[in-house]
């Protein structure tokens, strides 16, 4: 196995605990002063229909992730939909005005999901 296929199942199960175990939980990293992630989206003043688009985007991408680890196109679709939403995820925090340390998880998914998105993109285009 290599390191972006494992940085890849770190991703996965990232995105999986944070929808599915801790949606409800209040954390350190959630923006503004939410304690759920529905609240979070409130937060940065995103309609209701967001959240339920980016879970889906989310879950769906950390599924590919996994089903993806023998198929370098389905990685490279879900490693660039994370980016894009990590990117997403980094104008909220800026937009809400959070310290800097709100905005680190999604920094670090950021950075491992280019690092997967650039490890299969050679493959993915064959």
């Amino acid at each position: 196995m290599s390191i972006a296929q494992i940085i890849q199942i770190i991703i996965a199960l990232g995105l999986l605990n944070v929808w599915f175990l801790r949606n409800s939980k209040s954390t350190a990293y959630r923006g503004g002063s939410a304690k759920t992630l529905k609240e979070e989206f409130a937060a940065y003043g995103l309609p209701v229909f967001a959240y339920y688009i980016v879970g889906t985007l989310k879950i769906g991408s950390a599924i590919s992730l996994i089903a993806g680890l023998q198929n370098s196109k389905v990685t490279l679709i879900a490693s660039t939909i994370i980016v894009v939403l990590m990117i997403g995820a980094l104008s909220m925090h800026l937009k809400a005005k959070d310290p800097f340390k709100k905005s680190i998880p999604a920094l670090l998914m950021l950075i491992m999901s280019l690092f997967v998105a650039y490890s299969n993109f050679h493959q993915g285009l064959t």
